[in-house]
């Protein structure tokens, strides 16, 4: 079963949540709000993104956030507790994977920018070669985007919440607004051969009256 405010509040949030009045609210929320993985919802919302962001920690204690992007749906659901991604090439630096090596702990923030939509996670993140799981490999890569894959990543949802609209800017793809505005286009389209069969049809006009012109002359 997951709970993720039994997760995220420490001892010293419990306390500051008293402070201000808070905590009765976030007391029932670590009571009642259990579920046993995601569901439906969080599972089409996942299949939707084309990013996210994840937060690890180091032997320094030190926390790293890192943006993942790739291909709407390049994050796969396997189940409604596991998610996997094809880790890309990158700078090379492997802080994430290092950091994963000796702390599995994990945070993802997923959103979406034109719904002020955001998804909270936490998971245990394990590391898979490609050669150590082909079958899992061919199930999870994104084989029509450019990449070069290095590893693969499965994630142990852990727990999970939404986050409030509030103060996320709605922002938008090329592809998102080109979507918008393709009836207009189109509208546009046919307006335009609307009025060049018009001019069509009154230049017609206006060489048959100048042709009656000249003939009553």
């Amino acid at each position: 079963m997951m709970n993720y405010g039994q997760i995220a509040f420490s001892d010293a949030a419990r306390a500051l949540q008293q402070e201000v009045g808070s905590r009765r609210t976030y007391e029932q929320m670590e009571k009642y709000n259990v579920t046993d993985g995601l569901t439906d919802n969080e599972v089409y919302f996942i299949a939707n993104q084309d990013h996210f962001y994840m937060a690890t920690t180091g032997p320094n204690d030190y926390p790293y956030i890192q943006h993942r992007g790739g291909p709407k749906g390049f994050v796969k659901v396997l189940d409604n507790k596991t998610l996997a991604f094809v880790d890309f090439s990158g700078n090379k630096q492997y802080i994430t994977a290092g950091n994963i090596e000796t702390n599995p702990k994990v945070a993802l923030i997923m959103i979406s920018y034109p719904h002020r939509a955001r998804l909270k996670l936490y998971a245990k993140a394990r590391i898979v070669q490609l050669d150590d799981d082909p079958a899992l490999f061919d199930l999870i890569d994104p084989s029509e985007y450019k990449h070069r894959p290095e590893r693969m990543l499965v994630l142990d949802v852990q727990a999970y919440d939404w986050n409030c609209p509030q103060h996320i800017t709605p922002r938008y793809t090329t592809g998102e607004i080109e979507q918008a505005f393709a009836p207009q286009r189109q509208r546009m389209t046919e307006l335009e051969a609307e009025n060049k069969k018009l001019r069509e049809e009154l230049d017609a006009l206006k060489g048959g009256h100048d042709d009656n012109l000249r003939r009553s002359d």
